[in-house]
């Protein structure tokens, strides 16, 4: 079951050697359950750090979370996918899938069958006792968000899941991810560099910029679903692309000079 969140004056800051660094400024949105929501900006505004105070993974310094139907004392139970596959590679891709549940404690034949039936939705089946070296990017990649969905998350959280593919193998897993999210209907947030990407695959765009990072716009995706790639050359895609590059273009470009 997915479920919704509201997020209210969310401030991160971090020790450093130089002094105290803070990387959120009182984030604030509404999240509703099942919706599927991207966020871009550039390097470092805080898209990460953020996707980790909602994993659990470090506390916020000031504001707050509140899951929907949660007593504020439980964490819901999340998924993440990141770029760099975090596959296990001396698991099988059948174990690698099951892990999830493995945690979970459920018995070994029951993650297995479960695990080899969602393969088989996913056409790696034939590949379940291949090990990770054994496949491409995109393999792993499609192997990472069967782990991910398989535990049934109430929030699905991916990292730039696609960013170290080759542009076709990003067509095809951002198709693959727009059909299994329509079976499951898990709440995702998603963090991309990718401003058509987000654009294509959101309900809604949040737009974050600046240090500390904060949300500079909200845009919603007047598009129906399901969705599909040849939508990439809809009007709509490409007016909506154009106007978050304008957004933070400025901000791109300033990084990239401080880094040249």
């Amino acid at each position: 079951m997915s479920l919704g969140f509201i997020i209210h004056r969310l401030t991160k800051r971090f020790e450093s050697r130089s002094g105290l660094v803070q990387a959120l400024a009182e984030i604030s949105f509404r999240v509703k359950p099942g919706e599927f929501v991207s966020i871009v900006g550039p390097s470092g505004c805080g898209k990460s750090t953020l996707l980790k105070i909602l994993a659990g993974l470090v506390p916020p310094s000031s504001g707050y979370i509140k899951f929907d139907q949660l007593d504020g004392k439980r964490w819901p139970r999340t998924a993440l996918v990141f770029q760099e596959y975090a596959l296990f590679p001396w698991l099988t891709v059948l174990d690698n899938v099951a892990l999830g549940l493995e945690m979970r404690g459920v018995a070994r034949p029951e993650r297995q069958h479960q695990a080899h039936t969602f393969l088989e939705q996913i056409g790696l089946a034939a590949f379940s006792r291949h090990y990770p070296y054994e496949l491409s990017g995109g393999m792993r990649q499609r192997v990472a968000i069967a782990r991910a969905m398989l535990t049934s998350p109430q929030l699905l959280l991916m990292d730039e899941p696609f960013s170290a593919l080759d542009a076709q193998s990003k067509l095809i897993l951002q198709e693959e991810l727009l059909r299994i999210w329509k079976d499951h209907q898990q709440t995702v947030i998603y963090i991309t560099h990718d401003i058509e990407e987000a654009v294509l695959l959101g309900d809604r765009v949040l737009v974050m910029s600046g240090r500390p990072g904060r949300i500079q716009e909200e845009i919603h995706i007047p598009l129906g679903r399901p969705r599909n790639l040849q939508q990439r050359d809809h009007r709509i895609v490409r007016e909506i692309t154009w106007h978050i590059w304008k957004a933070i273009e400025g901000e791109v470009r300033q990084n990239l000079h401080l880094s040249s």
